[in-house]
């Protein structure tokens, strides 16, 4: 049977892979996990991958729904592949001459890295030890394997603390004078197992285990119980990685790279996972197994430096690149190792790269002839194009360079120095900006780095946890900073001397490597031009018309370079706080009569028309959505003593009247109160003010040869009576001003409504009556349909998250099961009555990717969103057009 054509055996819970044949493939990452799934195709193209078995992710599935017990029947299958293995390599699994030694490593269907479970060398004991150090020549290399294996199974499998053994090995270190854990002679060695084993003894009560299936059981057992081990739930969190069975368990036969001068390890990336230039690109140590490399334990050599040590594995390895290029059609990352002057692939991934990277990557792929452009625009994660907004530091400011070490992920990042991860989350839980500062990080580190604007460490290279977890993030990162000590307890980090504690304020450059004093100002992004031509692919693909939230000229110039065509939402409310108009607000909002709240009106009026006139000539030719004012009076007063008396004084009133008027005005829920269309039916006077400024800023812009094409939204309307009479008002008012400045011509201003109310949805037909546009504001419409307060939320969600009540926050990603039925039938009703009803979304799912495929599909017209999510949205927009057939 071919590769191609394998499918799944239910009944089967254990799959094989070697070079002589393979009963799994990459299709089958559900089933296999992405590393089994992978391991399986790359021994049946041909690489050199040691054989092994998976076993699946549904068997985990069955341990959890077995109170944690391997199912009947396992131990029978992994038997037989034992015997399999044993006959594919010529060694016997618990030989003490010649063993056979295992790794057991976990791999979910998507890739985790480091978030879960792995251990090297199973099947040594003290017998076996003796047998390796007899076959292999090398009693070092065995004692070295040995003591790795009690300090993996003791810390994953019986939860001994890796601190205890980190103790013990930097006693004996010093003892025998060794700097470097490379430099422990066999003497040291000796003594440090059996100061491991004390150490395993002494915190599980028991002895190290002798036989190796039993090992190999309560191996599988930890990496099955790693799944939902803190660490890892909380990346599945962060990823937002829901519906998975579990982890794989891949039982893979060991190939050594600490066997001595001609053995290494290393990782590498088929092209540069920060920049994206096609460059082999990684690091690897001589001597050493692969998770040195990984946890940062030792600073390894660029991968380039192999054509000095060994030419003929590089040559091999960039062989590797090309396979594995052509065949998955990705930027790959490799893990692999040296065993005495032969090379093995240990595992293959989709690399994990920045947004930078991500873009360049596609492009050059493009045009290389691997993908297409459809391929290419889907591809690339909408939110990794946030990282190409990312300011960078300004170069011509005068910076004092601390230290430099290897730039592991681009960016500029500031922030107060914290040496733990539990110390990161509880600063920045206090609205503190900190850099997390760490010897070398580990996944027991991950809810640190989350919250940090950026990772600094001292040891480790480009393909360390602290960098590879980085980059996925898109956050800043410095690996290798020698020269830093980091005094952990004392928190502090020490440069030639200096000590920087908490108090202090650093700033690490991501692309230079260089760690700086202070908080160094920052520049705007510029465009590469992969970028330019990854946004035009999108932009000749997708339907969608992609608008922004703008309340200033300078935001809708920021929206407008970044490729917005038109604002969404103008929100008016947002011009009467500077300290030239607030006044004037007040005034009005005080006001007791129809008259009083004209005149203050009239103060307000040149504010917002010089405002509206701003906007216009930002986006010149360009659709202005402007939404008449929404939210309650009450937000404009002062609610304090201090500054009602003040109110008072300027206003020449008594304290007590302007505390009466905030009380008369309190709501007891104003999200539902007096606000919105509400405001406009009850004080007409203010929307003929507001009218009366957006028409005649366009009739001044016309008169200056700028193209003003503004549309006004009612807010909040719920009956369609409200939305007639409104109209009526505003068409009244456009054509008073018109009257008054003698305009002729045409001077058409749509206007429309917001969808925000659950009743407006369901009677969306009345309501397009009286609009000639529809845009749904989501996050109003998300709070009355939950009943959910988007500020309140925080108290309950991430429990229903947890218990899967609620999948995502709704008011970050779209409910489309309930929220979505709603604007589908509002967009349907709308249609049926007035088909050529334009209909958009300005709520802040308009920059949210997932919510714009379901927006795509629903027949909206646009999406509007904030200005630094037009990019993401443009090529998310494209990426719907592909996902739902319309391109």
């Amino acid at each position: 049977m071919s590769v191609s054509t394998k499918r799944a055996n239910k009944n089967k819970r254990v799959y094989f892979f070697s070079n002589t044949h393979s009963e799994g493939n990459r299709g089958m990452r559900e089933l296999l996990g992405g590393k089994g799934a992978n391991l399986a195709e790359m021994a049946s193209i041909g690489l050199p991958v040691p054989p092994g078995f998976t076993i699946t992710t549904a068997t985990c599935a069955e341990f959890y729904a077995n109170n944690e017990q391997l199912p009947a029947g396992l131990h029978d299958e992994i038997l037989k592949h034992i015997r399999r293995l044993e006959r594919e390599t010529g060694k016997r699994f618990g030989s003490e001459q010649d063993p056979l030694l295992l790794s057991v490593r976990s791999g979910a269907a998507v890739s985790m890295p480091g978030m879960m479970d792995t251990i090297l060398n199973l099947g040594l004991s003290d017998k076996a030890m003796v047998g390796l150090s007899a076959v292999s020549g090398n009693r070092r290399f065995a004692l070295d394997a040995y003591r790795r294996l009690i300090n993996m199974f003791g810390n994953v499998v019986m939860g001994v603390k890796h601190e205890h053994f980190e103790r013990e090995f930097n006693r004996v270190k010093r003892r025998f004078r060794a700097k470097l854990d490379a430099d422990l002679a066999e003497a040291g060695l000796e003594e440090l197992c059996q100061a491991y084993l004390r150490v395993y003894q002494k915190h599980t009560r028991e002895d190290f285990p002798q036989d190796p299936y039993e090992q190999l059981e309560k191996a599988i057992v930890a990496v099955f119980r790693s799944w939902n081990i803190p660490r890892a739930v909380t990346y599945r969190k962060i990823h937002e990685i829901t519906g998975l069975h579990g982890t794989a368990v891949n039982v893979q036969t060991m190939v050594f790279g600490n066997m001595g001068e001609d053995s290494g390890t290393g990782v590498a990336f088929t092209r540069d996972p920060t920049t994206g230039v096609n460059e082999f690109y990684g690091e690897f140590l001589i001597n050493a197994q692969g998770e040195d490399v990984v946890a940062g334990i030792r600073t390894p050599q660029p991968v380039v430096e192999m054509k000095k040590w060994k030419p003929r594995i590089y040559a091999q390895l960039l062989k590797a690149k090309q396979t594995l290029e052509r065949h998955y059609k990705e930027m790959e990352d490799i893990e692999f190792t040296i065993e005495r002057d032969k090379l093995f692939i240990l595992q293959t991934r989709t690399g994990k790269r920045t947004g930078t990277a991500a873009v360049k990557i596609v492009v050059d792929m493009v045009k290389e002839g691997l993908i297409n452009r459809k391929m290419a625009l889907l591809r690339v994660p909408p939110n990794d194009l946030n990282q190409l907004l990312l300011p960078s530091f300004d170069h011509r400011i005068k910076r004092e360079v601390l230290a430099t070490g290897l730039p592991a992920s681009p960016g500029a990042a500031s922030g107060y120095p914290v040496f733990t991860a539990d110390e990161a989350v509880e600063r920045a839980d206090g609205g503190v900006k900190v850099i997390l500062v760490r010897k070398e990080t580990s996944p027991e580190d991950i809810h640190g780095m989350n919250v940090a604007q950026g990772i600094l460490t001292s040891t480790g290279g480009t393909t360390s946890h602290a960098a590879v977890v980085a980059r996925g993030w898109g956050k800043c990162c410095i690996t290798g900073a020698g020269k830093i000590h980091i005094d952990e307890r004392r928190k502090l980090m020490i440069i030639d001397g200096r000590k920087i504690g908490g108090e202090d304020m650093i700033s690490i450059d991501g692309t230079t490597g260089e760690v700086m004093m202070g908080d160094i100002p920052k520049r705007p992004p510029s465009f590469s031009k992969e970028f330019l031509t990854l946004m035009e692919w999108a932009d000749q693909t997708r339907k969608l018309t992609i608008r922004t939230n703008a309340d200033t000229p300078a935001d809708a110039k920021v929206a407008r370079n970044f490729g917005a065509t038109g604002i969404g939402l103008c929100r008016t409310e947002h011009m009467f706080f500077g300290d030239d108009r607030i006044l004037a607000m007040r005034q009005m909002i005080l006001a007791n009569d129809e008259k009083t709240r004209r005149r203050a009106l009239k103060k307000l009026l040149p504010y917002q028309r010089r405002d509206f006139e701003g906007i216009f000539t930002a986006m010149q030719g360009l659709p202005v959505t402007i939404r008449l004012i929404d939210p309650p009076l009450h937000e404009f007063l002062p609610q304090d003593l201090h500054a009602q008396q003040e109110v008072a004084r300027e206003m020449k009133l008594t304290l007590s009247q302007v505390q009466r008027r905030v009380d008369q005005l309190h709501e007891v829920n104003p999200m539902l109160g007096h606000r919105g269309c509400r405001l406009t039916v009850t004080y007409p006077e203010i929307l003929e003010m507001q009218v009366t400024a957006i028409v005649e800023a366009a009739i001044n812009c016309r008169n200056k040869n700028i193209r003003a094409l503004p549309e006004i939204m009612i807010p909040l309307v719920g009956v369609d009576i409200e939305l007639a009479m409104l109209r009526d008002q505003v068409r009244a008012t456009i054509a008073q001003v018109r009257q008054k400045k003698h305009v002729r011509g045409k001077l058409d201003i749509p206007i429309g409504t917001m969808i925000e109310v659950p009743r407006a949805a369901l009677t969306a037909d009345k309501i397009a009556e009286y609009a000639d546009f529809f845009s749904f504001g989501t996050n109003d419409l998300t709070q009355m349909t939950f009943g959910y307060s988007r500020d309140d939320i925080g108290t309950f969600l991430p429990e229903y998250m947890t218990k899967g009540i609620i999948e995502k926050n709704p008011f970050t990603t779209l409910d489309q099961t309930g929220v979505g039925q709603l604007v589908e039938m509002a967009v349907r009703k709308g249609k049926s009555r007035k088909p050529k009803l334009k209909c958009g979304i300005c709520g802040e799912h308009g920059g949210d990717p997932e919510s714009i495929v379901f927006f795509c599909a629903a027949g909206l017209d646009y999406v509007s969103c904030s200005p630094f999510r037009v990019p993401v949205a443009r090529l998310a927009a494209a990426q719907a057009a592909l996902k739902n057939g319309k391109k």
